[in-house]
């Protein structure tokens, strides 16, 4: 009795073994798809299904790009959407190029969830800039005065859109104009008109509230701007 009671509960102990590690090896497994090599390899995927459904388009991507699930890209014509090195693409991103329209972004950019930008003409970014959640960037407006057509109808203003490099735009912010070098945009904003480098601009319409640069690049109009 004793011997067949040890060989059942060593039997026992070998399987709760054998189900441990199986466990962990499926556990490890699972974290390997989701944070490891995973996405990694579902983002390599994904560039290349990009850059082969729109063979009329220019599009690059350069080395460590990063592409979450849910990017999409409208290029009917022959716009172009190239980009630099290590941006990363959170979920939802999307870009709009119509004509020969182009995006370009630069280097170790971020874009977080839902992020859109729309263009017929041109949206150039610079390097290390940051995006918030539902950001937005268009090159354009509305045409709506015609009181004897639909709005829909009369077309857009359109006018090519520069950001520098280190720009941060906050959460739910929409851009329709420049930004300059290391400007902070707040949460929510609408810039409307150009935003200098070194500043930071809230609201909607976004306006200057401080200015943070080289006293010898302050703008003109900014002189009783103080460092907060």
């Amino acid at each position: 009795m004793f011997e067949g009671g040890s060989g059942e509960s060593g039997r026992r102990r070998l399987a709760a073994r054998i189900r441990a590690r199986i466990r962990t090896s499926l556990n490890s497994l699972l974290w390997q798809i989701g944070y490891g090599w995973g996405p990694p390899l579902m983002s390599e995927l994904r560039k290349r299904w990009i850059i082969l459904s729109n063979p009329q388009a220019n599009i690059s991507f350069g080395k460590g790009v990063h592409i979450a699930p849910g990017f999409s890209l409208y290029i009917p014509a022959d716009g172009s959407f190239i980009v630099g090195d290590d941006v990363e693409f959170r979920i939802g991103f999307r870009a709009e190029v119509r004509g020969n329209g182009r995006v370009v972004i630069g280097n170790r950019c971020v874009f977080s969830y839902y992020s859109l930008i729309q263009t017929q003409t041109s949206v150039e970014i610079g390097e290390g800039c940051g995006f918030g959640q539902s950001s937005a960037i268009f090159d354009g407006n509305h045409r709506y005065r015609d009181l004897d057509q639909p709005f829909m109808t009369q077309g857009f203003v359109l006018h090519p859109v520069r950001i520098g490099d280190e720009v941060a735009v906050l959460t739910k912010t929409t851009v329709l104009s420049d930004i300059g070098d290391r400007a902070q945009i707040g949460a929510n904003s609408v810039v409307v008109k150009p935003i200098p480098a070194y500043c930071v601009a809230v609201g909607a319409p976004a306006r200057v509230v401080d200015y943070f640069g080289p006293e010898d690049q302050r703008p003109p109009g900014l002189a009783d701007r103080t460092v907060a």
